[in-house]
Formats: structure tokens, sequence, C-alpha cells
């Protein structure tokens, strides 16, 4: 993955274009028109169009990718380019930065684009009430000045050198301020497709905007369709039917059925992607650092990857930074499976054997529940005696994820180890599905403030080695694999050579970058 260096990222948001085989820029050779068709996993009745309750692929994809726009974009290959500003300087320490906003933008119902929707639209993640995924990226941010009509200026509590990259976040799309609700309950951004109908958990058409900022670079099809598709092989014969064009996680066990398809190919991606198994480390017996290590060792990552994801992947060292990171810890050993070690740390915990429920679905990833299965028969030998708890697909995230005692889940990764960590291994941070914290983690914690705000690669390298290996010996998550994203889609549509592994379907932005062939 091609990455800006420390110096390009604080003086500049122009990215490299992404070039086809041919030479020429892929938005060259794209054509307008017709109506892209995607069957989506991660949709919910719950669905809606306040960013900051997003936690799946659909919404990603009909949020970011379509209707709604953040100030910087990563571009399919890893680099960083501004989206609604236009450029970006930082002081010496990274403590003050500001951004220059493009002109001309207006929304989906007329209003112009400026600073004062900037502003509005980060302090609503700070709000008293706000239980936004981005919170712990906007509670940094001390001040917010007003400049000019197209500039503002944030200033840090401490300096950090990723800001530009944690202001692509998914969570953090620009909203028109003065009319915030109006545009969540009506689907109100600055996208380059406007909310024709959405029906939660069921179906979402846009339009292609008329006179759009981005021209025509990006935006190709006139309308575009997400269906909501939970089950994975209901997507997969949507699209061997002809009713979709395109589906995401596409599991593994049917890749034989769908090569042998010629109007179907297959779309792998390797990035940061992986499957977890948090536990809430601030209830018993997780509270217990022998226990998580008893856990760690009672799993078999080989064997999960083999016949859960049929290769599809790497094996993880329960740490969340990826081969696509920049301080990737490829080194770092994982933690082998052996019974009696596990058994060991059990005895170490005051315990002969340990009785516990671990919840699963398939809205946690293609395969959760097989996986908490093979957890549940590698465990076993050591006095781990896992009840596998098989939970309904919808509502999964609300009713289930850190809210029961230990679970199965996904993470598509971030493109910074700070995104990433302070995403959900911050204490106190919403996101932080192991509650992990207090002075289990104390030299963690210490590491994230540092590391961000340290500029000298190779010192940033040294710490975010060591916290790998923190997380790896006594963190609250198990963290199996890496998995590859695998979509799907038909000869019907013309998708860029270069694809993005930041999250699946192209970074989420399909609709943006694919066209009709």
């Amino acid at each position: 993955m091609t990455r800006l260096t420390r110096r390009g990222l604080l003086r500049t948001g122009a990215a490299a274009g992404v070039l086809a085989a041919s030479g020429l820029p892929l938005q060259a050779q794209m054509k307008r028109g017709g109506r892209l068709r995607a069957g989506l996993a991660g949709a919910n009745t719950s669905d809606n169009w306040d960013a900051r309750t997003h936690t799946d692929a659909y919404m990603q994809n009909a949020s970011q990718g379509a209707v709604f726009d953040a100030l910087t974009e990563v571009a399919a290959d890893g680099t960083l380019k501004g989206e609604l500003a236009e450029s970006w300087e930082a002081s010496p320490d990274a403590k003050t930065w500001t951004f220059t906003l493009r002109q001309g933008v207006t929304f989906h119902n007329g209003k112009a684009f400026g600073a004062d929707d900037v502003i509005a639209s980060l302090q609503m993640h700070v709000a008293e009430d706000s239980k936004s995924a981005a919170k712990p990226i906007v509670s940094a941010i001390t001040e917010m000045k007003k400049l000019g009509e197209h500039q503002v200026q944030l200033v840090l509590s401490a300096g950090n050198a990723d800001l530009p990259y944690l202001l692509s976040d998914y969570h953090l799309m620009m909203y028109p301020a003065g009319q915030i609700d109006e545009a969540i309950a009506k689907g109100i951004g600055t996208g380059l497709y406007q909310v024709v109908s959405f029906d939660p958990g069921v179906r979402f058409v846009g339009k292609r905007v008329d006179s759009h900022y981005k021209g025509d670079t990006a935006g190709f099809f006139d309308e575009i369709e997400f269906i909501a598709i939970n089950d994975p092989t209901a997507r997969m014969n949507a699209l061997l039917t002809g009713q979709v064009d395109t589906i995401n996680r596409v599991d593994v066990k049917t890749e034989a059925l769908l090569n042998a398809n010629p109007l179907v190919s297959l779309q792998e991606v390797t990035g940061n992607r992986h499957f977890t198994f948090p536990m809430l480390t601030d209830i018993a017996p997780f509270n217990d650092v022998n226990v998580r290590r008893a856990l760690k060792h009672g799993i078999n990552r080989q064997e999960m990857l083999d016949k859960i994801l049929l290769g599809h992947g790497s094996v993880a060292h329960d740490t969340p930074i990826g081969p696509a990171n920049q301080y990737y810890a490829a080194d770092m050993e994982p933690i082998p499976y052996d019974p009696d070690k596990a058994a060991f740390y059990l005895k170490e915990a005051g315990m002969e054997s340990l009785n516990i429920d671990l919840s699963a679905s398939s809205a946690a990833f293609a395969g959760a529940v097989d996986a908490a299965q093979l957890y549940q028969s590698s465990a076993k030998p050591a006095g781990i005696n896992i009840n596998v708890v098989q939970e309904p697909a919808d509502g999964y995230w609300s009713n289930v994820w850190i809210k029961k005692p230990f679970c199965a889940c996904f993470w598509s990764g971030r493109a910074t180890e700070d995104w990433m960590f302070s995403s959900a291994y911050e204490e106190g941070v919403p996101w932080n599905d192991s509650q992990w914290g207090s002075e289990d983690s104390e030299r963690f914690q210490e590491l994230l403030v540092s590391a961000r705000a340290e500029l000298d690669s190779a010192k940033r390298r040294e710490m975010y080695t060591e916290m790998q290996m923190i997380l790896r010996d006594d963190g609250g998550v198990v963290i199996p694999m890496f998995a590859n994203w695998v979509q799907a889609v038909s000869n019907k549509l013309a998708v860029p050579e270069t694809v993005g592994n930041l999250w699946g379907m192209d970074n989420a932005r399909m609709a943006e970058r694919w066209a009709m062939a």
C-alpha cells in the first residue's frame, strides 16, 4: 500500500493519480450511465443517516460512498487526498492544523458548504450524549476556529501527525449547519448521489447529482440501488441470477461455484480486516489476565484460518495492526496453540476448569458460528468449556457486541496505527469492545499518547511494536486471523485495476469509482 511520507502528509492533501494498465487515468476510461445494483451484507432495520451510529458495511457504502462526504479521503492506492478539504497545513508540532475548503460545493438541498458546516458537524461527536465512535478523534480538538468562509483551524490538545487521515473516518461526514436534524432524517449531504428512497434494512436508491463538484472524475452511474442481503447464500444467488451486479463478503466456501460462472469475477484484496473474539475485561473471569492468556493459548489459529477462511487471509497475533499498516510487526510470533499452557494459566488464575458463553452470529463475520465451534473444540482439552450461543443477525451490534461478555466480532482495520488503537483500545472510548483499561493497560495507554505525536518514524516503529506485543500478551481481544476482502462482481461492471483495501468494496466507494462496462 502506498503511503505518504510524514513530511508530505503534513504539507499537502494531493495524492498521486491511480493509473490503469493502459497508463491512462482510470476516470478517462469510465463511461457514464446505468444503474448499479449491489447486494450488501451489514444492514439493520435500525439503520439511519446519522453517521455517528454506523457500524457496518451497508450504511458505510450508502453514506460515505454515496450520499455524504468527509474532509479527506483515502484513495484506492492508500494515499490521502482532499475531499471537501482542498488542502491543509500543520504547525511544526502538529498541534495546529489549517484546512482550506473547496468552494462551489452545495448540499443536496441547495445550501452552500462552508466552514460553519465543518465546525457544526465535528461538534456533533462531542455533544454531551454522543456515543459516536469518532468521539476520541474530535475530543482531541480543543479549539475550532473559522478563519473565513472556506477555511477552518483545528487546535489539538497534543500533536497528532495523523489528523488528516483521521478526518476521513466514515463517521465524520459533513452536515449542513442549522439543518442537521433534517439532514439526518432525509439524508442530505454533499455526495455524488441524492437519496430517492430509503427503507432501513431493506433498500436504498440514489440518483446522480447534476453539476457535482467532482465533475466527471467520479460517480459514473446514473442511479444506484443497494439491496440488503445479510445471508451469504442469498447474496451469492442474487448475483448468479442477475438480480444484483456485485456483492460483498463472499462466503469463501462458494469460491469454486462463483469461479465456474464466466459472467462473474471474484475480487480479493489483502488489507487489515480482522476477525476477533473480544471479552469484557471489567467482568469476571475476564478481568484476570491469566484467564485471558489461557484463552489465547486455547485457540488454534491455523486451523481457523484453514477451515473458516480456506486460506484467504493470514494468522494474526492478537493485535489489530495488519499487513497493510506501516508499522506492522511482521516478525512478532503469534501465541501458539498449546492446551497444556492454557491449563497452566487457568491454574494461575486459581481454576481447574472454566465454563463460559461465547456469542456468535453471521452478522459478526461469515462463518462466525463455525469459528466459535472450532474454538470450543480446541479449548476443551485445556479444561475450557465454551458454550456457543448463536445470536440473531439483526440487532447483533446493538444487543450483543459490547453487551455480552464474550462474542465474535470483525474490524475492517484502519489506515494508521493510531487510528486503529484510538478507535478500539484507548481507555474509555465508545468502541473499546474489551473495556480494556486501568492498570492492565497503563503502559499501552502511555505509549499511545506518545506515539501519536512522534514524528520520528524509527521511534514510532519501536513504540507501535511494543504496543502490539502488549496486546498480544495481555490484551482482552483474541484475534486469530486477518481476512482478505473477498467480493464478487458481474462482467456488467468496469472496476479499476487498483481497488482500495482499507474497507470492503473499494474503501466503500464503489458507487463513486466503478462504472458500467
